[in-house]
């Protein structure tokens, strides 16, 4: 902007206060950053008896409009603002200041991004203060005719911490700098910044001074140690076009002596690598004019390398431009890195974690068995899939109780006929000539197969697999043989009724399955493609997707990355599903609708199977295995009767949210002292989003959309000053400024979750994690699940949920969205916003309990109903909510002995205890001559019920019966029963009974 005269004259009349070199100080959280920002700048005044002082800030500032934002100068020694003070000539890179310093106090600070936000919000949205002119008119016009003005010294610009420093990567080259830059390098289309690992390129549309101040080298230096995962970075800037297709590659590093660092050891972490399923990709970089691009380069010095310097270069090229040689010289010394290097992550070493295909082998995870092969029949634990001669199901039967705590010798079917695709044409449905099975691979863990099946008009090529846990994945190629016009493309799943009591899914939640019911796509609002159908032994989840198919993000920000409308079953929105009865069959039909296909056209009808259960409960697990979710004391905790610690993050040995690797001594501290005093520790650790203290950032970052989501950016403060834009901001803790960055999806960050779990268990001594929400796919938890339970580990894994029904999350249903995770986990914790009092005993069984497959759980939304969650085997967990207090409960199954019990549900037919009233239910936990029946109440109102009780299946002489309620603090009275008594129950509420005979 213009300056005025007298501005002008004073800039030269105090030229002599301008600072040659700004000193950056980080401070130890010296003063309150939500107040006054994270930044400011030290000045001091000699003469304090002058009516104004000035003082020049070459502050290079990465932010973008600083004329627009407040600037709070502080008089040190009285902590009180300033308020006669105005300014000129800001910008990015500088700003001339003058205020009125006050007589005999030197030291002042100018506060230079001060913002607003909510302290104790956990998605906070931080408002930068706008500029505001605070001078009175009277002081102004002493300055405008410079009476008495002194000039000021610029001593430091301090930084609250060092997590929130600028210095150096984020202080900008001004436009001068970098014109001469240009200049001095004319005839090249971009340069090239070699960087060391310790300053990872941060600004994507500034150079940093440091590079200015480096000069232009054309040689990387560094020192590693033998066996370390070496990194350096080279920052790709380019000065006359957009560059196209970046790319690295690397010559052999030679020593004097001859000896050899090969190039087979080195990559470019940008340009390509190993995905999360252990596939190799390859990556096209392009780089903006005038952007910055880091390109991180990998160097794994082998262990058995000699001291010495090895020399080399990286050619650095691009398809649009010439490609430009860097030198490359790695001093190696004698000292062997300690496990590569990785722990020490804050030197950049465990990047090539992001190339790891650790237990990426389909071994069988117990207590599964291995898929044995009988002609076109496989089996696995507890089920047994029939193909057809299509390559699709003819059959599917499961071998699990009613009650869920054994396998059945009988089998129960889960669908009636074959699952066929039917092709409509005005003329009628195309007829299939199937080609038969081919199995591909038979494996313990995996067995695959393919089948092409021929009509007059299409082609329809199968290929199948399924996996130990009962997953199958079909990918179903239908190609046009002649021009053709279709009325609908469908696939037909005949369930049988007596499998298909429940569903969930489809925008319906879980409970009883209507009689016909119909759905369409919504993907835009709905995160939804598929549901579950089934009894408690018996059931099927089937999901609809195409060849683009990508994870969405969930738990509040599904609608910032939705769902892809499948081009074949979506079908521009003409695609749906309807079920209906027809006698014993409940048949789904996935249509697609009316479509014409061209000769040659291909369309992909893909569909994933969860054959459900995946195994019997395991109740003695479920009453000897009690959490205790809060970091404390830990004979505090032993003292309430508590058998596994989970550590969420936000506390002192895991304050990082998704990054427990900052404060590991203290956590493996903490978890060799609750081993010693029998308990095991269990830590918040998953997939969805990651802490800014993360030590690789950065290095994340430089591979743009592949780890982070894209988005609005905002959040709260250091998110805005250092990432700048393009970003989704995550949850935050206000206690410890942890402020976290929304994951991308499914990427190379999930082979470095499974390596960072393998090192928790080996280094750390963790017994398992707790998931909070997942945002990472069933290939993953296998991973996580094998490195958790190698060697013996317990690699215990609970699963929490936030209902997932609701808008943010595209209306899908918790156990639905995350059902192919079920496999591996060892307790759910459905979870807030559960609604426990106004669900059917339905809703309960299917969304909250796990048991139809194969698990249990607990409850948390307001402590939950502990009568209700009896039914199921469920309390609620301590002592995360005021009310969550499952110790009175867990006396009554000490007292009783649980342990042993056969769990008879409510919905097993041949309970030994039911109740005289159709809306209170029971459930026995049934030992030798004695029981612990559960009563809960859905009834409308307060009401009474006779037992129901099959004393020979009871196993009790009923002339010898006693029925005793025992006291439980929070849940009933003592009260003792006689066989054929009323008893009362409230509203909601129930009891717990203990039927045995008398001595």
């Amino acid at each position: 902007m213009k300056r005025p005269f007298y501005l002008v004259m004073l800039l030269l009349a105090c030229l002599t206060a301008r600072a040659q070199e700004l000193k950056y100080v980080v401070k130890n959280n010296d003063w309150d950053i939500d107040s006054l920002g994270t930044h400011r700048v030290v000045m001091t005044v000699d003469s304090t008896n002058a009516i104004g002082a000035w003082v020049n800030i070459d502050w290079r500032r990465n932010d973008s409009n600083p004329e627009n934002k407040a600037i709070f100068v502080v008089d040190s020694a009285a902590d009180q603002r300033v308020m006669n003070v105005t300014l000129t000539a800001i910008n990015r890179e500088t700003c001339q200041l003058y205020f009125q310093p006050v007589a005999g106090h030197h030291k002042y600070f100018a506060y230079y991004l001060p913002y607003h936000v909510d302290r104790k919000s956990n998605y906070p949205n931080a408002k930068y203060l706008s500029l505001t002119d605070t001078a009175s008119t009277d002081w102004l016009k002493s300055v405008k005719f410079l009476k008495n003005i002194t000039p000021a010294r610029v001593e430091c610009i301090e930084e609250i911490n060092a997590l929130n420093s600028f210095y150096p990567m984020d202080v900008i080259a001004t436009s001068e700098e970098v014109s001469m830059l240009i200049h001095n390098n004319a005839g090249r289309s971009y340069l090239v910044f070699p960087e060391d690992r310790m300053h990872p390129i941060q600004m994507k549309h500034d150079l940093p001074q440091r590079w200015i101040e480096n000069g232009m080298w054309g040689v990387f230096n560094g020192e590693a140690r033998r066996g370390e995962n070496y990194t350096y970075q080279l920052g790709i800037y380019p000065v006359t076009k957009p560059l196209e297709g970046v790319k690295v590659t690397f010559s052999d590093l030679k020593s004097a002596t001859g000896q050899v660092i090969p190039a087979s050891v080195m990559s470019c972490l940008n340009t390509g690598g190993i995905d999360y399923k252990g596939a190799p990709f390859t990556k096209n970089v392009y780089v903006d004019e005038r952007d910055v691009q880091a390109l991180w380069c990998l160097v794994n010095v082998p262990a058995g390398t000699p001291p010495g310097i090895y020399e080399g270069f990286a050619t650095v090229s691009a398809r649009n431009a010439e490609s430009t040689r860097i030198g490359i010289a790695i001093s190696v010394d004698n000292q062997v890195a300690v496990n590569n290097g990785v722990n020490e992550p804050q030197e950049q070493t465990r990047l090539t974690w992001l190339n790891s295909t650790l237990a990426q082998k389909n071994d069988v995870i117990k207590p599964y068995t291995p898929l044995v092969v009988n002609g076109n029949i496989i089996s696995l634990l507890g089920r047994k899939v029939t193909l057809d001669k299509t390559g699709f199901p003819e059959g599917i039967q499961t071998y699990f109780t009613l009650e869920m705590t054994s396998f059945s010798p009988k089998p129960k079917a889960v669908i009636l006929k074959p699952i066929v695709f039917v092709a409509d044409k005005a003329t009628g449905p195309e007829t299939w000539t199937p080609g038969g099975i081919k199995f591909t691979q038979k494996e313990p863990g995996t067995v695959k197969w393919e089948s092409r099946n021929t009509s007059a008009d299409l082609q329809m090529d199968v290929k199948g697999s399924l996996e130990f846990d009962g997953f199958a994945a079909y990918t179903v190629k239908i190609t046009a043989l002649t021009d053709v016009s279709l009325n609908d493309l469908r696939m037909e799943i005949p369930f049988n009724k007596d499998a298909a009591k429940y569903i969930i899914g489809l925008n319906l939640k879980g409970g009883h399955r209507p009689a016909a019911y119909s759905w369409k796509w919504d993907v835009a609002n709905k995160n939804q493609d598929g549901a579950w159908l089934g009894d408690v032994n018996a059931g099927l989840q089937f999901s609809l997707r195409d060849e683009h198919y990508g994870r969405p993000l969930n738990t509040n920000f599904y609608l910032q990355k939705p769902l892809l409308l499948p081009t074949s079953w979506g079908n521009d929105n003409k695609g749906g599903i309807d079920v209906s009865e027809n006698g014993n069959t409940v048949l789904v039909k996935n249509y697609s609708g009316p479509r014409s296909m061209k000769k040659g056209d291909t369309l992909y009808y893909n569909f994933n199977l969860l054959i459900t259960p995946f195994h019997p409960i395991n109740t003695d697990f479920q009453w000897a295995t009690r959490f205790y979710h809060r970091y404390a004391n830990i004979d505090t905790i032993k003292a309430t009767g508590a058998t596994v610690i989970n550590i969420h993050h936000g506390t002192p040995i895991n304050p990082y949210i998704n990054y427990p690797f900052i404060a590991h001594d203290a956590m493996k501290a903490y978890i060799d002292e609750a081993h010693r005093k029998g308990l095991k520790v269990k830590i918040y650790n998953t997939v969805r989003e990651l802490s800014n203290s993360a030590y690789e950032t950065f290095a994340l970052r430089s591979l743009g959309h592949e780890i982070y989501s894209p988005g609005k950016g905002g959040g709260y403060s250091w998110l805005q000053e250092h990432l700048g834009d393009d970003y989704i901001a995550a949850w935050y803790v206000p206690e410890v400024k942890d402020a976290a960055i929304i994951n991308s999806g499914m990427s190379r960050w999930h082979n470095y979750y499974v390596e960072g779990m393998n090192w928790l268990v080996q280094n750390v001594g963790i017994d398992g994690i707790y998931l909070d929400d997942v945002a990472f796919d069933r290939t993953t938890m296998k991973r996580v699940k094998r490195v958790l339970t190698q060697n013996g580990h317990p690699g215990i894994i609970d699963l929490h949920s936030a209902n997932q029904y609701d808008k943010s999350d595209g209306f899908n249903n918790s156990a639905n969205l995350y059902m192919e995770h079920f496999p591996y986990l060892n307790r759910l914790w459905f979870g807030e916003y559960f609604d426990y009092e106004h669900n059917s005993p339905d809703f309960f069984l299917t969304e909250v309990s796990g048991i139809p497959f194969g698990l249990m759980g607990e409850m948390l939304q307001d402590g939950g109903n502990p009568w209700r969650g009896m039914i199921y085997g469920m309390t609620n967990r301590m002592p995360w909510s005021a009310n969550a207090d499952p110790r009175p409960i867990w006396k009554v199954w000490d007292d009783f002995g649980m342990k042993g019990t056969h769990m008879i549900g409510y919905w097993v037919d041949s309970r030994p205890v039911r109740t005289n009233n159709n809306y209170v239910l029971a459930t026995t936990y049934q030992k030798q001559k004695k029981a612990l029946v559960a009563i809960a109440s859905w009834a409308d109102s307060t009401t009474s019920v006779k037992l129901l009780i099959n004393w020979k299946k009871l196993g009790i002489n009923p002339a010898r019966a006693v029925i005793i309620a025992p006291e439980v603090k929070n849940f009933q009275p003592a009260r003792r029963f006689k066989p054929g008594d009323e008893i009362p129950i409230e509203k909601g509420k129930g009891w717990l009974l203990v039927i045995t005979e008398r001595k």
